[in-house]
């Protein structure tokens, strides 16, 4: 089919479970809905193709967060987690996660799935974190895709690829009663009916624009562009904390990890000009960006990461690991820069910025079962609001949704459609082909995408949040009114420069509405420099109320898992003795 034939048409069909987002969480969502109820109808939904769709379509390099049962607890997972998000986390869906993550770690071992294990056959677990050990290598990660796309074959699962879900429908009772998509090749409407929804369609990763200015060169996904955070807004559920950016150490000029955090477990660090260790733990928090920020900016940045200390055979396991998993454009980078391991250090930078959970902690609000605050939807992986999850978490927490989702299903009945609704969608999505001349999706991403760096970007300066606000308007107004698609392929490029906006004007109001910083780097204003627990010890909910977006307060919930007062900064003590001559206070002008 030809990309610029647009083929008018409406299809509808039906299910017990909808599964938006071929991933992670959304294949092991599917899969274990379909498993915990053979006779039920799971259909997975998935823009480009499950078969090498998501983050991990190249594969991934290891598990940063397995709680393995004789190298740490779930509680002190819990503990950890919760000490590094500075206590803003409901303990329960963190805690479940710790619970039963191992069952998946042995779940994928069956799949075929190799992690690194010692000579007495124990896994390899490595330390990483402030606190405990849980990242487990996998030398063979570049396969974890096949492996689960094996599972969903043998498991006969309903798969409709180039689709793209651009709207949820709720029924008259408030229920999820369906989503609408749009076909990203004809243009072509399929309108599905569920009893339940699962949002697994991963992280705003093209929200900030890269120092290269290339609109696909982001650190995350690029075919992530916040479409599961839009469409949950748009039907009524809440987000959480998307104040609390997403913002990664990189390779200076190539947008992915340097990455310390694989490095580290074999002896490399993250160093200064000088090549000495300013940060005692290279765990990515807010707090270790705020140090890794504060000593970029100092007379001993740039940052480094360091290995050329290590024995030429290290080196050569860490390149194994490093230049043949997840990103293998990173040795080609490396060889065409003439930069080497071992003979000097490999120059750092800051990623723009995103929403992650897996990261961070900004997604869509849920609960321990995954429940969104809308009845009948359910979210998961990296855009769900259980932080700090990564790819595990996606996996784990997407086997949590379709068990729970595929039981509610079998309890309810499908909920009316409004036909005026679907009509109105439609008319939405098309609207930018029936332009004869307009505005490229491209450029009208860019320009969102420039302002979100111009004016949102860390430091926060209030008077620049408040201009992005309305220039956010001005740009609102060319999309609505002038944006052109020409063929299906730019349909599909509009309709996700409608969810950049969207994540870009709830991350502004989730932004100015709390007055404190917190997360170190990922909100830090210049008007409240400090952290304020006696205000501000709580979640924001971002919510749609009557068209218009609302931002609230939530009470983060008691803790099943106590931590002590002397353990509750231990996150905010992470200097080298070596760089306390440097200066740890946060740059605030």
């Amino acid at each position: 089919m030809a990309l610029d034939q647009l083929i008018d048409g409406t299809s509808e069909i039906s299910c017990d479970v909808l599964v938006l987002g071929g991933g992670t969480a959304g294949p092991m969502a599917a899969l274990k809905a379909k498993q915990k109820n053979p006779k039920s109808k799971v259909i997975l939904l998935e823009k480009a193709n499950v078969k090498r769709s998501g983050a991990i379509s190249m594969g991934m390099d290891g598990l940063n967060n397995a709680v393995i049962p004789g190298h740490a607890t779930p509680e002190q997972y819990v503990r950890e987690i919760t000490i590094a998000n500075d206590g803003i986390v409901d303990q329960k869906p963190v805690l479940k996660y710790a619970e039963r993550c191992y069952s998946v770690i042995e779940e994928l071992d069956r799949f075929g799935i190799k992690f690194q294990k010692t000579e007495n056959g124990d896994f390899a677990v490595k330390k990483v974190h402030h606190l405990g050990a849980y990242v487990l290598p996998m030398p063979n990660g570049d396969t974890v895709k096949k492996a689960l796309y094996r599972q969903l074959k043998r498991a006969q699962l309903l798969i409709s690829n180039r689709y793209m879900a651009t709207r949820l429908l709720k029924g008259s009772d408030g229920r999820i009663a369906g989503a609408i998509a749009v076909n990203t090749r004809t243009g072509q409407f399929l309108i599905i009916r569920a009893k339940a929804i699962i949002l697994c369609m991963g992280a705003a990763g093209r929200l900030g624009l890269p120092a290269s200015g290339y609109l696909f060169g982001t650190y995350e996904n690029a075919a992530n562009s916040g479409d599961g955070y839009a469409m949950a807004y748009h039907a009524g559920a809440k987000l959480a904390n998307l104040e609390c950016f997403q913002i990664n150490p990189l390779i200076k000029d190539y947008n992915g990890p340097a990455c310390a955090y694989v490095a580290g477990p074999f002896g490399a660090y993250t160093a200064n000009n000088e090549g000495n260790r300013f940060i005692d733990c290279d765990y990515w928090s807010g707090q270790m960006m705020l140090e890794f920020y504060t000593e970029l900016q100092s007379g001993k940045g740039p940052v480094f990461l360091k290995l050329n200390h290590l024995h030429d055979s290290t080196i050569s396991e860490i390149e194994d690991i490093l230049h043949k998993v997840e990103r293998p454009s990173r040795g080609k980078f490396h060889e065409q820069r003439g930069t080497d391991y071992r003979a000097e250090m490999i120059e750092m930078h800051i990623s723009e910025i995103g929403f992650c959970s897996g990261h961070s902690a900004s997604g869509v609000f849920v609960d321990e079962f995954a429940r969104t605050t809308v009845e009948g939807l359910y979210a998961a992986g990296d855009m769900a609001s259980v932080p700090h999850s990564y790819m595990l978490g996606a996996f784990t927490n997407g086997m949590i949704a379709g068990e729970h989702a595929v039981e509610y299903a079998a309890g309810v009945s499908l909920a009316d459609i409004d036909a005026e609704e679907v009509t109105r969608e439609c008319e939405r999505v098309l609207a930018p082909t029936k332009r004869e001349r307009g505005i490229p999706p491209n450029q009208i991403e860019y320009k969102t995408r420039r302002l979100v760096n111009d004016y949102l970007q860390p430091p926060k300066v209030p008077r620049k949040y408040q201009l992005a606000q309305q220039r956010f308007a001005e740009v609102r107004e060319d999309l609505e009114q002038g944006m052109l698609a020409r063929n299906a392929h730019e349909l599909l490029r509009a309709l996700e420069a409608s969810s950049i906006l969207d994540c870009a004007d709830m991350a502004a109001a989730a932004s100015l509405f709390r007055t404190e910083s917190r997360w170190g780097l990922y909100h830090l204003r210049t008007d409240y420099t400090d952290r304020n627990d006696a205000d501000w010890f709580c979640h924001t909910l971002v919510g749609k109320t009557d068209g218009r977006m609302t931002v609230e307060k939530r009470e983060v919930q008691p803790y099943v898992v106590p931590i002590a007062d002397d353990e509750k900064d231990l996150y905010y003590r992470q200097r080298t003795r070596q760089a306390d001559d440097v200066a740890a206070t946060r740059i605030a002008t």
